[in-house]
């Protein structure tokens, strides 16, 4: 089966010796030398003042918020990876959606204001599909109103905007290096800042609070990265270069051939794209769900990402239903990309969702309906009559 994605492995040998270093010294974990090594390349490679590793991405976001201090309720984007969410409800934060642009996919900063409640703290955006959100009035929506600002960067490895990385604005940015990412380090991710002191505070929060082997100083979690996950990150940082130039060599195909028959994301003004996916969005649920079981038949497995829309997950209700969230996550579905992909396959997806648009279904009505009506039953279940906000301007 031909997923979205799969994941790069690197130089095999060249990781067979960073195993063997790893043996020499006996240095498994707690901040070895490959990790050093690796938020030092980072760093420099990505263009930012303080990058601090972690375990998973997850744990990035909520190590974020604890630094913050954040408590009350955030401003975030239903049109995300289920964690963006998770994470808040989690650390006890209170997600209050608010609806995406209907272009570019990210959080609308025009609509942010009209959602803001007395106790919110934070705005959470996520650079959807490593498209870069609007920071420059994001941040000018966040200091009006004393907010901090993270971005979920899981998906905007390298990305640029304004020839700098995206990774310089909002408060605090995180990562995710996960296996499906075009950087990873099989599990893993990381948290981004220019602020010193933050930097170090976020540093004792992924090791226990732990100064030293007599000093704790406040309470903290294990969210350390190990060595030979630093090992691979280190392979495949020496790779990026081929890895960002065959991701655009698919994603230039796939433009050249869907962009007149299905809507495409539209790019961030003064930003860099990684194509770290191919999303796009079909006339509709029907025809997302006869295009998915024709490019299976082939043995092509697509994903809708982002469905459903998280304003509907049952443990954050009740929530003001995000239309335009809704209505997109049940249009969109990826495509394979990633280095490596056979032309031939490429060209198979691309000619069976022409060929599925533009003649519609050789399959029978019950065939899908099944599966809209499931997934509609799903937003009548989750979505209860809107509540009366607090609203602050």
């Amino acid at each position: 089966m031909i997923n979205v994605t799969k994941s790069y492995l690197g130089n095999k040998t060249k990781f067979l010796g960073y195993v063997d270093s790893i043996y020499a010294s006996g240095w498994l974990t707690n901040h070895g030398p490959l990790v050093t090594e690796l938020e030092e390349r980072l760093r420099d490679y990505l263009g930012v003042r303080n990058i601090i590793l972690t375990n998973n991405g997850t744990l990035a976001l909520q190590i974020a918020y604890r630094a913050l201090n954040l408590t009350g309720s955030a401003i975030t984007t239903p049109f995300s990876f289920v964690a963006t969410t998770s994470s808040l409800q989690w650390e006890g934060i209170r997600p209050i959606f608010s609806d995406i642009d209907r272009a570019s996919w990210n959080l609308d900063p025009q609509a942010i204001e009209a959602r803001i409640e007395a106790d919110t703290q934070a705005i959470v955006a996520t650079h959807v599909f490593g498209n870069a959100c609007d920071v420059e009035t994001i941040a000018q929506v966040a200091q009006r109103h004393r907010l901090k600002v993270i971005y979920d960067g899981a998906h905007a490895f390298s990305v640029h905007y304004k020839d700098q990385s995206v990774f310089n604005w909002g408060d605090v940015s995180t990562l995710s290096f996960h296996a499906t990412k075009l950087f990873h380090t099989i599990e893993g991710g990381a948290i981004v800042t220019n602020d010193d002191a933050l930097a170090e505070r976020i540093r004792l929060l992924c090791n226990f609070g732990i100064v030293d082997t007599d000093i704790i100083d406040g309470i903290g979690i294990n969210a350390k990265l190990n060595e030979f996950a630093a090992a691979m990150g280190l392979c495949i940082l020496d790779d990026m270069a081929l890895i960002l130039e065959q991701r655009e060599e698919i994603a230039s195909r796939y433009v050249q051939r869907l962009s007149d028959h299905f809507d495409l994301q539209r790019q961030q003004p003064h930003s860099q794209r990684n194509h770290s996916y191919f999303p796009i969005a079909l006339k509709d649920e029907d025809q997302l769900l006869r295009c998915r079981v024709a490019l299976k038949d082939k043995g092509i497995n697509p994903r809708r990402y982002f469905y459903p829309s998280l304003d509907t997950l049952s443990y954050v209700q009740p929530q003001i239903p995000q239309t335009e969230s809704r209505a997109l996550s049940r249009r969109v579905l990826c495509l394979p990309i990633y280095p490596g992909l056979p032309r031939h396959v490429q060209n198979t997806v691309i000619e069976t969702l022409l060929n599925e648009s533009s003649q519609g279904s050789h399959l029978p009505t019950e065939h899908i309906w099944p599966q809209v009506a499931a997934s509609l039953l799903l937003d009548d279940r989750l979505s209860p009559p809107a509540p009366a906000y607090k609203r602050i301007y």
